[in-house]
């Protein structure tokens, strides 16, 4: 899970660099960080980690599978790495050279993909207090 939890914080860091605001908030004018600037580096960092990412997700899928029993917040995780996935297929499909999506389209998968995202990054932070009970001590139960 190591490998996994620093591919997606890797897969965070370069898909904010895409946008890009680490010029822009000068985290790039930092010694060491002027890489971060670098779209293209970015841009070929995000789909290489997205390839470690899909090998971890397809050789952890059929254990996810088998479990007996799911929670809601299970499922809503489940929706939001297939979302992040998909988007993420059709935008790698919108970078190949021949092929066109209408500028509508891509804004969409644009944000549905930060936004997937952005809900997946909730959803687990709900699922993991539900799991270590921090959610009932916050509520007085």
């Amino acid at each position: 899970t190591l490998v996994f939890r620093l591919t997606v914080v890797a897969l965070l860091f370069t898909g904010f660099a895409q946008i890009p605001i680490f010029a822009r908030y000068y985290l790039a004018d930092v010694p060491g960080f002027g890489w971060t600037a670098d779209y293209y580096f970015n841009h070929v960092a995000h789909y290489i980690l997205a390839i470690v990412l899909l090998a971890i997700l397809g050789w952890r899928l059929p254990r996810v599978l088998r479990r007996p029993t799911w929670t809601a917040m299970d499922v809503i995780v489940g929706l939001c790495w297939a979302g992040i996935v998909l988007t993420g297929i059709v935008r790698v499909m919108k970078n190949q050279p021949d092929s066109y999506f209408s500028p509508t389209l891509v804004m969409w998968v644009d944000w549905l993909h930060l936004g997937f995202v952005m809900l997946l990054g909730v959803a687990s932070l709900i699922r993991s207090r539900v799991r270590t009970g921090t959610v009932k001590k916050l509520a007085g139960t």
